[in-house]
């Protein structure tokens, strides 16, 4: 019977090739992995990690903004996000953090690799001791990935630079690439020797790591904010700003594949199922989808229910609009947040913020004495969150026009009302 059990709980968990979602986060999917057993974990702007056995996930909660990446290592996983932590699974401790955001990881046999915007790499050893720090740069560091031993780190810069580390010393010891724009993602494949990496104005490159050729595989889409290869290394997928996912055959080098995947809004996330028979990618939708490779097919985009914040501006009065533009992507107007960043909105005047129960508030916020009224939200979008509460995990935004102001202001009154 143990043996028995022991075969079951090898299984795949979900039948691979075939078309299907992972619904039940509260916001856009930045970050996706997958483990050899099956399991995927989807890092949401909802702020938490979905582990996924099935349709039914288990939400890792603890981070106090958006999670931007994660990754598995054996039973263990990592995150991490725009609250410049590192965090560990199970627990969710932090065992690392930057002065930036953190939108990059990667894992050796002995560290977590993170890459910030505050312009350093984090080496956080897995075994708990000192870490240590490569850099400054310069400018912000967009991605990371370790070569197979583990003793060198590349590293994507927004500057442009893709940088080679020395691990043992800690030095930069070269500079393969001095792109005009910045360079968003990396993926390596060290067997076959070569490097691919997407950048803000859509070019798309592989760098042969001998030669220092380059096969350019750019569409004139932008920015590109995805890259996966699959595991037996055939393929490599892209995704970019403008929603198009595009599979590169490594073997003949030439486009296998290139398809709308959304009905509008970026692709944000990509990675291959572990048997590499699907593809799994994230966006602007509050899901996951999984194509199967062989059959990619437009008839199943992604966002089929488009959300309010990409409604068309003519077919909304302007209040609606402020609120879809600045504020429907964080919260909702429904009596609970619905995994959302923010808290609702639900019957928001006359209430104190930081009130609502089970929402991880800021101590700024928690601690204010703050009620929420006509003039309160007035002064939140005329000065900005960052000015007005300095401190608060709400995004730095302004709404400069006043009658802007005095309309989201009536749409919420009625929008967040009992009655709705």
């Amino acid at each position: 019977m143990r043996v028995l059990i022991i075969a079951l709980a090898l299984l795949p968990l979900r039948a691979e090739a075939e078309f299907f979602t992972l619904k039940g986060h509260g916001g856009p999917i930045m970050g996706i992995a997958t483990a050899p057993d099956g399991r995927i974990a989807t890092a949401s702007f909802d702020n938490s990690v979905g582990l996924w056995t099935q349709q039914s996930p288990e939400w890792l909660e603890g981070h106090e903004a958006a999670v931007n990446s994660v990754i598995f290592n054996g039973s263990t996983i990592y995150s991490a996000g725009d609250d410049f932590t590192l965090r560990q699974w199970p627990g969710g401790e932090v065992i690392g953090q930057h002065k930036g955001k953190i939108v990059g990881l990667a894992i050796s046999k002995t560290h977590v690799a993170t890459a910030s915007w505050d312009g350093t790499i984090g080496l956080w050893p897995v075994d708990g001791s000192t870490p240590s720090v490569l850099g400054p740069t310069g400018s912000g560091v967009s991605d990371v990935e370790f070569t197979p031993d583990g003793s060198h780190l590349y590293s994507a810069g927004v500057d442009g630079s893709l940088r080679l580390w020395d691990l043992t010393t800690g030095q930069e010891v070269d500079r393969l690439i001095e792109h005009g724009f910045g360079i968003n993602k990396l993926v390596l494949n060290a067997q076959d020797n070569w490097i691919a990496y997407g950048a803000v104005d859509g070019v798309t490159r592989i760098l042969d790591l001998t030669t220092r050729q380059e096969r350019d595989y750019t569409l004139g889409r932008r920015p590109i904010l995805a890259l996966a290869l699959s595991p037996d290394r055939t393929r490599l997928a892209v995704g970019d700003g403008e929603g198009y996912i595009m599979l590169i055959n490594t073997v003949n080098w030439r486009i296998a594949q290139d398809f709308r995947a959304t009905l509008r809004g970026p692709v944000w996330a990509l990675t291959f199922s572990s048997d590499g028979q699907n593809i799994h990618a994230g966006g602007i939708d509050e899901a996951m989808y999984s194509w199967p490779v062989a059959t990619l097919s437009e008839q199943e985009r992604m966002a089929t229910v488009e959300p309010s914040f990409l409604k068309k501006p003519e077919e909304m009065e302007n209040g609606e609009r402020q609120f879809a533009r600045k504020c429907s992507i964080c919260h909702s107007l429904t009596t609970n947040s619905q995994r959302r960043a923010g808290p609702t909105l639900h019957k928001i005047f006359g209430r104190k913020a930081g009130t609502i129960p089970g929402y991880l508030y800021s101590d700024t916020l928690q601690d204010s004495d703050i009620i929420w009224n006509d003039e309160t939200i007035n002064a939140l979008f005329d000065e900005g969150p960052d000015h007005y509460i300095p401190g608060s995990k709400m995004p730095m935004q302004r709404i400069t026009g006043e009658q802007d102001r005095l309309d989201l202001i009536e749409f919420l009154r009625v929008a967040t009302a009992d009655e709705n």
